[in-house]
């Protein structure tokens, strides 16, 4: 009852055949899934290529550029 049978197999194999195809289509579909991985990986380098070149930005920039506005306002206050 737990165990499978030969038709149990059969009926797998047969599945597995519609599925994929003949001769060949399992190994186009991993050359495919290759290439997708490699696209993937090639796309975080070009992202981590671009993050390099752009310029560092730095919240002291922007605290220094708010702080003689905050001097204004406290002393209005």
């Amino acid at each position: 009852m737990g165990g499978l049978s030969i038709w149990h197999w059969l009926i797998v194999l047969a599945v597995g055949l519609l599925l994929f195809g003949g001769r060949g289509k399992v190994s186009d579909l991993m050359g495919d899934v290759a290439k997708g991985i490699k696209s993937f990986k090639k796309g975080l380098a070009d992202d981590e290529a671009a993050k390099a070149d752009a310029p560092a930005k730095s919240i002291d920039h922007q605290v220094a550029a708010e702080a003689p506005r905050r001097a204004e306002a406290d002393s209005k206050v």
